[in-house]
């Protein structure tokens, strides 16, 4: 059965992390990414920042083989950076064992994943794999990956949890009773990644009400 797992990690240990010592203000988040076996071309958005400022900060990483913009979109940047492997560290060991990034936000105080394996063997090998590279991380959750068949939105546990526990303290109420920061302390994880559940739970609501196939 499918697995999430999500978990913290500090900025620096991810490469595209290293933005964030010249630019603080800077947010970065990541697209779906699919784990490839031989080439890792990470495709993420940038706030906060102007598009110069961002690919000199990335293209002065040692391992930087490109990086370009691709398009933009009022004050966000999609851009594109291609690693040498063994500056991927976290990538790697993600295309090692086949694990779907769903969700990775960045600043300045730490990454915030969310990753699928096929089963949670899968996602137990990652963990051995990231123990392997020595890489610091921190999990927050692991859960199956199951549909909420009530409603067939398809909301992971998590997902579900968030959005209505946002709805009950008034977070989408206008004036809005409850902050992020509120929500997310009561939930005990990062304002990023109550806002990536968040917008991963409303992409799943719009698709399993709005949208028709």
């Amino acid at each position: 059965m499918a697995t999430v797992m999500e978990f913290t990690m500090p900025a620096a240990e991810f490469p595209l992390g290293t933005v964030f010592e010249n630019l603080p203000e800077v947010t970065i988040e990541m697209e779906r990414l699919l784990p490839q076996e031989s080439l890792i071309i990470p495709y993420f958005w940038v706030r906060g920042g102007q598009p110069a400022d961002i690919e000199s900060c990335f293209e002065a990483h040692p391992g930087v083989n490109s990086i370009d913009l691709i398009d933009s979109v009022e004050d966000e940047y999609l851009m594109r950076a291609e690693w040498d492997q063994e500056y991927a560290g976290i990538l790697n060991a993600l295309a090692e064992d086949n694990v779907v990034v769903l969700s990775a936000v960045g600043t300045n105080d730490g990454w915030d994943f969310e990753v699928r394996g096929e089963s949670h063997k899968k996602i137990s090998e990652f963990r051995s794999t990231v123990q392997e590279y020595d890489i610091s991380i921190e999990i927050t959750a692991v859960h199956a990956l199951l549909a909420i068949q009530e409603d067939g939105y398809e909301l992971t546990d998590t997902q579900r949890e968030a959005l209505v526990l946002a709805y009950e303290h008034g977070y989408f109420d206008s004036p809005r009773e409850a902050s992020l920061e509120d929500v997310a302390e009561e939930l005990g994880i990062t304002q990023q990644s109550l806002s990536s559940r968040l917008r991963r739970g409303h992409r799943r609501l719009i698709g399993g009400t709005l949208i028709t196939s």
